[in-house]
């Protein structure tokens, strides 16, 4: 297995160590080197076995290369990130949930390995699993060691309910992943199972959040602030910071990507957050996200159009560039607005909050003028 990964991010060259948040840059004469040092079973060049042991406390300098670093080809395609949503179901019921009515079902394990291996040769370096939840799929150890193998940093989106499991710390502890970001929704059980809509819940969330602690996995919580749990948030922060445990707190519900409005009545309107001026982002040029079926949309928000990646294979992500320049065009319910140019709210979201007929206020600055 290998202990670096040493790829292509964007304009750029890196060398990783899965498990770590720091990396090396390196020239693009020194990743050549690498490529070639792996190709030819030789031994990794001095300069890399002392920048391994001093920035990762690694040794790399007693077996060929290609035994201990993943040397990736070039990727022609600039896709740097991508997401896998392995299925939208879940042992949760959370009112908010943007998934809508969430079906177990999605790719079977050969059409998975073709999946992962298109994200791979897309470039994809930081990896998100997510779902629903990820970690009840049967095929969730199997995909994660895949991913891993290929020479991602992988990020799990998860609620924590089964991190305590015994298989799934062994993988972890043979392949740590970058991080691992677990929802939290309420500090006490009468509350969490109360948002979730499952009792034992909360238990359950302790337990996995407890274990992966004690793993010394490195834990972001984000905290989703709705109006069974308002009442807890500084409670909920200082769970956080018991775990030592950075956050983030996600106070603004959304449709659901279907443009429904169920989720809305969820929203904690004390808490309700003024969101930062929209000025863009990579989604669909650097960024992708695939569905449980393999379709590849700029974002989990923009879903359509989107390209099926099981019919088209690689090739088909070089239409999501202009797909993301046609989403980004203010137009529909926000057409003629002369002051878009400062809009809070990406045009795909916004689309949705126009399907579900929200209150305007819900997500234009604009709405109470």
């Amino acid at each position: 297995m290998h202990k670096l990964i040493a790829s292509r991010f964007l304009d750029r060259f890196l060398v990783l160590r899965p498990g770590q948040t720091h990396g090396m840059a390196v020239s693009e004469p020194r990743f050549d080197e690498l490529q070639v040092a792996a190709s030819e079973g030789a031994m990794a060049p001095s300069w890399l076995i002392e920048a391994a042991r001093k920035s990762w406390a690694v040794e790399i300098g007693s077996a060929p290369l290609h035994e201990t670093v993943l040397v990736r080809e070039r990727s022609r395609f600039g896709f740097s990130r991508g997401s896998y949503e392995l299925n939208l179901g879940c042992n949760y019921d959370c009112p908010f949930c943007y998934l809508g009515v969430k079906k177990f079902e999605g790719l079977d394990a050969e059409q998975r390995v073709r999946l992962l291996h298109i994200m791979r040769d897309a470039g994809v370096v930081w990896l998100q699993l997510t779902g629903g939840e990820p970690m009840i799929d049967p095929g969730f150890l199997d995909v994660y060691g895949l991913a891993y193998r290929l020479g991602m940093m992988i990020t799990i989106s998860t609620n924590g309910s089964r991190l305590w499991k015994p298989e799934i710390l062994a993988a972890f502890a043979q392949m740590p992943p970058y991080r691992i970001t677990v929802s939290v929704y309420g500090a006490t059980a009468e509350t969490y199972d109360e948002t979730t809509r499952r009792r034992g819940s909360f238990k359950a969330f302790i337990r996995g959040l407890t274990a992966a602690h004690e793993a010394g996995l490195r834990l972001r919580l984000n905290i989703v602030v709705a109006k069974s749990n308002e009442h807890e948030v500084s409670e909920m922060e200082a769970l956080a910071d018991s775990f030592n445990a950075p956050h983030h707190t996600f106070t603004n519900m959304s449709p659901t990507i279907y443009g429904g409005p169920e989720t809305l009545p969820a929203q904690s309107e004390r808490f309700r957050r003024q969101r930062k001026p929209f000025t863009g982002c990579n989604a669909g040029h650097t960024f992708f996200h695939a569905d449980p079926f393999g379709i590849a949309s700029i974002c989990k928000v923009g879903r359509d159009p989107s390209v099926n990646l099981m019919e088209e294979g690689l090739e088909g992500l070089s239409r999501l560039g202009p797909i993301a320049d046609s989403l980004m065009l203010r137009t529909g319910g926000c057409s003629g607005c002369q002051i878009s140019g400062s809009c809070f709210t990406c045009r795909p979201l916004a689309k949705l909050y126009q399907e579900a007929k929200a209150p305007l206020h819900s997500y234009c600055q604009y709405g109470g003028r």
